[in-house]
This record gives structure tokens, C-alpha cells and sequence, in this order.
């Protein structure tokens, strides 16, 4: 009983029978004006649904009405476009005459049932029903009282009914077709990509200059010398502006869409990071060798970022200890190092979003990348074919 009498509480039912009311005005309207042909709106229904905007208004007007949980959704289950092919004009063509249909038995039903009970209440109060309703012919009874619920109780279930067949209807004939659903996936899935982008783009970014300016403000309060503090400071301010400069970028990204991510930082960049990372008092030992010039420029950008990413989590975890780092270009492939004698504790270090992300990375362009301690090492290799992505 709780289930039938539920859909009689939603907005929703009583906004898909006004849905379903609707052509009955407009048809109304031409019968007034000629009673002897019916069967024009029938034929106007058909022929209007074959012009392409058509479909867009019985969408828009469909998705308000029938189903606004899922207005504004890409996951829609009724589209708002117009029609693209002749297959999706037909079906406009068609929904409109179902909406005909369903016009005029909603609106005989909207007058009918309640005059019926109507009458039975007139029966039951010893007056002659009319002759043009369900009762007609009943004559006077006190019992008709009795039934005078049971057309409103089919009218309640009659507009929950036809709304759930209405709103059936509409997903079948004016929602989207296989291949336009397949491209809504693929735009979702675009922009969740670049939203992971942009994520691990400000945890590399923001983590490295937060970590290069932490490991050198402690190391300037532990030294207490003019000269070394004055360095720190030095450092601490190009890391934080470049970090500014990052920040910028992305927030430029995500303000104007089409902004070139050829502004990112690259691996011809790599010196700055390999200075910041002995400012702060780690001893980089690094080798670049192959035509570093000929790595296209989306491999060149990732990789500067896991370059960053194992470098910040060097000093975070390890401090100033002696680091390893090797660039190799060759055999069509990019191949980052960078190693770390393991310290106390720091058997694991970086078990965060830092290093996934750098596998992320790495497994976006079709690479593969490794972290993990080593021979007492902690390594992180990074390998990224030059010829699948450009």
C-alpha cells in the first residue's frame, strides 16, 4: 500500500501529467476551429517531427518535465540535441504521435473519472445522474457513495501509470543513440583524466617547493651561520616562485580551456631541480646522455614531473644524503633514475599519491615505472617510450 501511495508524493508524477497534457491544448484548440478534420494534428505531429530542432525542444522540454533528476547531466537517459541522422528524425516523428495518443486518453481520463465520482455523489444525494458520464442511467442510491471514491483512486492510479509509460517512452524515442553515448563516455573520461592531471600536477609541484623550503629552513636554523641562512633564504624564494609560476599555469588551465600545455616545464628544464635539490643540501650526482632535444615534448614534460616527484621525495624522507640520478635517451626510449642510500627508518619512504602518480604517469604514455628499495638503495626508474604518443 506504502509503495502505490509514494509516487503520489513526488513532484515528478504530477509534472509528467502536465507533460501529457499538454498536446490536448494545442489540439483542442484546431478542433474548435474545425471539428470535421481530427486527423491534422495527426499529420502536422508527423511532418514537424522530421524538422532537426524538433528534437532538441521535445528533449528540452522531456528531460524539465519527465525526468529533472537528470537535467544538465551528461549521463542523461533522454538527450538535448538535434536530430543528426533521418533514424533520429522518424523517432521524433513518432514520439509525437505516441504524445498525441496519450494526449487524448489522459485528458478523457482528467475529465471522465472525476465526473463520474461526481455523479455518484449525486446519486448517493438522490438527484438524477447526468447522461453524458460512467453513472448515467444509474438512477438515485445511497450506496453509490460507496463507489464514488473508486474513479478518483483509478484517476491516482491511471497518473502514475501513464507518466512511468510516458517518461519509458521518451528514453526509447529522444534519448541518445549508442554512438552518442559512447561519446559522452569519452568526454567523461576526458575530463576525469584531466582533472588526475591537474591533481598530480600541484601534489609535484606545490609538495617539491613545500619540501625544498622546509629541508632548507631547518637546515639554516640548525647551522646558524649569516652566509648559509642567506643561501636557504635565496633558495627558498626561486623554489616558491617557480611553484608560483606552476600554480598560475594550472589555474590558467583550468580558467581557459584550450590553454597550451606547451607552457609546462620540461626535461631541458631539469638543471633547475637538480639546483634546488643541492641547495638543499643534497649531494646530486647526475648524468644525462643521448639526444635529450629528440624526446617529444608530452615524454619531456612527464618526465621532468617524475623527476620532480622522486627528487622531493628524496629530501622529504632522507634528508641530505648523497643522490644518483640518470637521463638516458636511447633505443626509442626515455629511462629516469634516481637513487638514494636508504637511512634509519626510511625503509619505505614516499607510500603516498607521489609515487602512484609517478606510475600513473609512466603508464599514461605506455611506460612503466618502479620504486622500491634496492641493493639499500631506494630507487625510483622510470621507463617511457618516444615513438607511441608525441
Amino acid at each position: 500500500m506504502l509503495s502505490f501511495l509514494r509516487p503520489l508524493t513526488a513532484p515528478v508524477t504530477y509534472t509528467r501529467w502536465l507533460h501529457l497534457l499538454m498536446p490536448g491544448a494545442a489540439v483542442s484548440v484546431w478542433l474548435f476551429i474545425s471539428m470535421d478534420t481530427p486527423w491534422v494534428p495527426v499529420v502536422l505531429a508527423a511532418l514537424v517531427g522530421l524538422i532537426p530542432g524538433m528534437r532538441l525542444a521535445e528533449g528540452i522540454q522531456a528531460q524539465l518535465l519527465l525526468t529533472p533528476e537528470e537535467r544538465g547531466r551528461p549521463e542523461a537517459t533522454i538527450s538535448v540535441a538535434p536530430s543528426a541522422s533521418w533514424s533520429e528524425r522518424w523517432r521524433t516523428a513518432l514520439w509525437l504521435e505516441i504524445r498525441l495518443v496519450c494526449a487524448g486518453l489522459a485528458g478523457m481520463a482528467t475529465v471522465w473519472l472525476p465526473a463520474t465520482t461526481v455523479d455518484l455523489v449525486r446519486s448517493a444525494a438522490g438527484s438524477e445522474p447526468s447522461a453524458e458520464w460512467f453513472a448515467a442511467g444509474l438512477g438515485t442510491h445511497w450506496w453509490a457513495a460507496l463507489l464514488a471514491p473508486v474513479p478518483l483512486v483509478i484517476l491516482l492510479a491511471v497518473v502514475v501509470g501513464c507518466g512511468e509509460l510516458i517518461t519509458a517512452a521518451a528514453r526509447w524515442l529522444l534519448g541518445p543513440t549508442p554512438k552518442q553515448r559512447m561519446t559522452a563516455l569519452e568526454e567523461r573520461t576526458e575530463q576525469l583524466l584531466e582533472r588526475n592531471r591537474i591533481a598530480r600536477e600541484l601534489h609535484d609541484s606545490i609538495g617539491h617547493a613545500l619540501t625544498i623550503a622546509v629541508v632548507q629552513a631547518g637546515a639554516a636554523r640548525a647551522a646558524r651561520d649569516p652566509a648559509f641562512t642567506e643561501r636557504a633564504l635565496a633558495a627558498i624564494e626561486e623554489t616558491g616562485r617557480d611553484a608560483l609560476d606552476d600554480l598560475e599555469r594550472v589555474l590558467r588551465v583550468l580558467r581557459e580551456s584550450g590553454t597550451p600545455s606547451g607552457q609546462r616545464p620540461s626535461l631541458s628544464e631539469a638543471g633547475r631541480l637538480l639546483d634546488s635539490a643541492r641547495g638543499s643540501g643534497a649531494e646530486v650526482d647526475a648524468n644525462v646522455s643521448g639526444p635529450l632535444e629528440q624526446v617529444p615534448p608530452s615524454v619531456s614534460r612527464e618526465g621532468y614531473r617524475i623527476l620532480q616527484e622522486a627528487l622531493t621525495n628524496v629530501l622529504r624522507h632522507s634528508g641530505s644524503v648523497a643522490v644518483r640520478v640518470r637521463i638516458t635517451v636511447a633505443d626509442g626510449r626515455l629511462d629516469l633514475e634516481v637513487s638514494n642510500p636508504l637511512v634509519g627508518s626510511t625503509a619505505a619512504p614516499g607510500g603516498g599519491s607521489g609515487l602512484r602518480g609517478i606510475r600513473e604517469r609512466a603508464a599514461l604514455l605506455g611506460g612503466s615505472a618502479r620504486t622500491g628499495p634496492c641493493k639499500g638503495e631506494w630507487m625510483v626508474h622510470a621507463s617511457l617510450p618516444l615513438h607511441r604518443i608525441g
